[in-house]
């Protein structure tokens, strides 16, 4: 396989054909359908101030398709977070005034609506971190050093993103631990559950993998890999990523059975810098904390120190108390618009964008064939244009779309490609947008195909001097 070298955007000139779309149109038109026939993209876009920018000389609309790196931000949680500043702010846990009380208040219904929102069996069981990459960071720092030995196993699949994989490598290292990498399923890129328990055993003690993969956009079996598991490696924690999934579909650790589960708020269309750790309140109660300050103690003296109950032995220092409340919002918007009625959008969203990226001549899409067993993404890469370039390109046309390895090098070692580019919806997306992308994408292969002709008229015309 071979890209072209990056081209930078000096390459282009004015007379190229990346000005004012016929899209725009399209996109106008959409705007203006009724409420009655709109689609769940035109009735919430209006919600999202971002999407109302343009960019660009030409004044070119933003269409937002990277969902899957960060969400938009609805005006609902732009005004809690001002509100809460302007009104409330306040440190938690730590004052009898009115302000301390208010924002502790928020803070603690903001865990209230996280519990509620994936079905927890207690409030205790949601603890708030900075990120998924932090609550998978917890559970191997604290479950991982306290429960696992020498010759012990840890099961993962290639395909997992760094925050899912990095921990459990610093961790095997550190105690002399066994990874394993299951097989992934060639028709549908997730976990071949058919061969998963050739890889389970006694000594498993740590099953961690995604539910939704950010790359393949496959969807992982979870309960039905949580039954093989229980059955064939009953020591084993289960750690599940749903930072692809909870955004986007209905999400409930009871039915899942799973013991953690690790979620991002910005990717929820909450503030960044916040997110949790959900995991069963047995399992946090018995494990040790992992960072240590003021509010995850009980009692101090000189000789000795105990700590809270979870969730507070886990949450040391000052909180991030704001975000922890636009978290909290962004959850009153999703479910105000109805999760399930999301998750269908989607689908529709998910199989007219893979349907739509085969038209692209020299494309190759990565992850499930079948697009009804497909997330709202796909990642896909050029036979002949580098990643980075196609984003480029997109751009121009306001555009945006991920190009990189997408935190998964692992996963494009194993399918034999250094990059791809990542297009990926949320509700907030339209067919249009879809459109959109799909012409700039074949005008941009037309443009470099030109290169390529020019280049070859060029060396057929050139005489060497003798």
């Amino acid at each position: 396989m071979f890209f072209q070298p990056f081209l930078f955007l000096c390459i282009v000139s004015g007379g190229h054909a990346f000005t004012v779309r016929n899209e725009i149109t399209l996109r106008n038109s959409a705007r203006a359908a009724s409420t009655a026939t709109a689609s769940m993209g035109e009735r919430t876009r209006g919600d999202f101030p971002i999407l109302k920018r343009t960019i660009t000389d030409q004044e070119t609309p933003v269409i937002y398709l990277d969902s899957g790196a960060t969400s938009q931000k609805p005006q609902d949680v732009l005004d809690v977070l001002q509100s809460y500043y302007e009104r409330t702010n306040s440190n938690v846990h730590r004052g009898a005034h009115t302000l301390s009380r208010e924002a502790t208040s928020a803070y603690e219904a903001a865990r209230d609506k996280v519990a509620h929102f994936v079905n927890a069996y207690s409030r205790n069981e949601i603890v708030f971190t900075s990120g998924a990459t932090e609550a998978i960071n917890l559970v191997a720092h604290s479950y991982g050093r306290a429960n696992l030995a020498a010759g012990d196993e840890i099961v993962l699949t290639v395909a997992e993103h760094h925050a899912n994989f990095v921990p459990w490598q610093l961790l095997a290292q550190e105690k002399n631990l066994n990874l394993k990498f299951v097989h992934l399923d060639p028709e549908t890129g997730g976990i071949n559950v058919n061969e998963l328990e050739g890889y389970l055993n006694e000594r498993t003690k740590i099953v961690a993998f995604q539910h939704v993969s950010n790359v393949l956009a496959c969807i992982n079996p979870v309960k039905e890999i949580v039954q093989k598991v229980r059955r064939h490696a009953p020591h084993a924690a289960i750690v599940l990523d749903a930072c692809q999934s909870l955004p986007h579909m209905v999400v409930d650790v009871q039915d899942l059975g799973v013991d953690f589960l690790a979620a991002s708020g910005h990717k929820m269309c909450g503030p960044t810098g916040i997110g949790f750790l959900w995991g069963k309140e047995q399992l946090l109660n018995e494990m040790p904390p992992w960072k240590s300050g003021g509010e995850m103690i009980d009692q101090v003296t000189l000789e000795s120190v105990t700590f809270q109950a979870a969730p507070g032995r886990f949450e040391a220092g000052t909180p991030a108390i704001a975000q922890a409340i636009g978290l909290g919002a962004a959850i009153d918007y999703l479910e105000k618009i109805g999760m399930k009625d999301i998750e269908e959008y989607e689908h529709e969203l998910a199989e007219y964008l893979y349907e739509q990226l085969q038209t692209v001549p020299g494309l190759t899409l990565l992850g499930p064939k079948d697009p009804k067993k497909r997330a709202a993404l796909c990642a896909f890469y050029h036979e002949s244009i580098h990643p980075s370039d196609l984003s480029t390109f997109l751009d121009m046309d306001g555009i945006a779309v991920r190009a990189g390895h997408h935190c998964c090098q692992p996963l494009h070692a194993e399918l034999g490609i250094p990059h791809s580019a990542r297009a990926s919806c949320y509700f907030y997306n339209t067919k249009e947008d879809i459109d959109a992308l799909i012409a700039a994408l074949k005008r941009t292969v037309d443009f470099f195909a030109g290169l390529d002709n020019a280049a070859d008229e060029a060396d057929d015309a050139f005489v060497p001097f003798i």
